[in-house]
């Protein structure tokens, strides 16, 4: 069955997507405080400058962000986003009490009902698994501002961010040992990455849910900030990992991605294949030239 076509609703603040009854994408503008544009509102995106850009799940994206009707949004406006060459960085947050609370169990109830279940998670994986992989892949920075509960799938969203701040309401959960599942989104491969083989198992096979402060601890969240001061933390950070030259910021995450599944003698030889391409850019012409002139190096947009 085909996604539905989005509507783009753009307010003075932001884009909003939400299935469009016609079959066409249109721009119409809307007053932001219409009373029930809150019963559809789905992904928001905001500009923080002219290069990066925040994405907000909201209403139910934020609670049943892991469905057919929601998930393919949260896709598509993050898809576009990495797509688009203007934007450098990515702001990734939730709404309320939610980052994204992962799948939509009526929907995983209704499909076990119907003998559905495996194309239904089969049809999410294949949206989720690309998209991750695409973060990851990108010379874009995203950010996870976490600003609530984050599970599931979303934690796979926010794991595969290239940094995560959180607010003290940020939690994760596993999730997946009690609904009879194992884990999905790339969470088994980002994890452990970040906190260790062994706490990793014991998230996991615990079912655990980790609070702000246990989140900062293991390595999960990078900084923990004020609920007030969530958007701007993460505002600066995306500002200051995305102001190098796209081949340094793209080089730099695949080959901190790929050096655990290297022995040495092959990274190596995979680093100097990248450092040696990295001297026909523009941006290392660029570098050289701005540390001689004793100046800010000048990135091409």
């Amino acid at each position: 069955m085909p996604f539905p076509p989005l509507l783009v609703v753009r307010n003075s603040l932001s884009f909003v997507l939400f299935p469009n009854p016609f079959s066409v994408i249109e721009s119409i503008y809307l007053p932001s405080t219409l009373p029930f544009l809150s019963d559809f509102l789905s992904v928001e995106i905001t500009d923080l400058s002219e290069s990066i850009v925040l994405i907000t799940m909201s209403g139910k994206t934020a609670t049943q962000s892991f469905s057919m009707e929601f998930l393919p949004q949260i896709a598509d406006s993050i898809n576009q986003a990495l797509s688009d060459p203007k934007i450098k960085a990515i702001v990734l947050t939730g709404e309320g009490k939610f980052f994204s609370a992962g799948a939509d169990i009526n929907s995983f109830a209704k499909a076990i009902e119907e003998n559905n279940a495996p194309k239904l998670i089969r049809d999410l994986t294949g949206i989720l698994h690309p998209l991750v992989m695409k973060m990851r892949q990108s010379s874009t920075i995203c950010v996870a501002a976490i600003n609530g509960a984050c599970a599931g799938g979303g934690l796979g969203l926010a794991l595969a961010c290239d940094v995560r701040v959180g607010s003290s309401q940020a939690k994760i959960a596993a999730s997946y040992s009690g609904m009879g599942l194992s884990p999905d989104g790339g969470t088994t491969w980002l994890l452990p990455r970040l906190v260790g083989g062994q706490i990793s198992r014991r998230f996991f096979l615990e079912n655990s849910v980790w609070d702000a402060q246990k989140c900062l601890h293991h390595g999960v969240l990078d900084e923990l900030v004020e609920d007030s001061e969530l958007i701007t933390k993460s505002r600066e950070l995306a500002e200051l990992w995305s102001s190098w030259g796209e081949h340094t910021k793209e080089a730099t995450k695949h080959l901190l991605d790929v050096q655990s599944t290297h022995d040495f003698e092959t990274h190596l030889k995979h680093e100097r294949t990248l450092i040696e391409a990295a001297g026909t850019t523009k941006e290392f012409k660029e570098g050289v030239s701005a540390f001689l002139e004793k100046r800010k190096p000048k990135w091409s947009k």
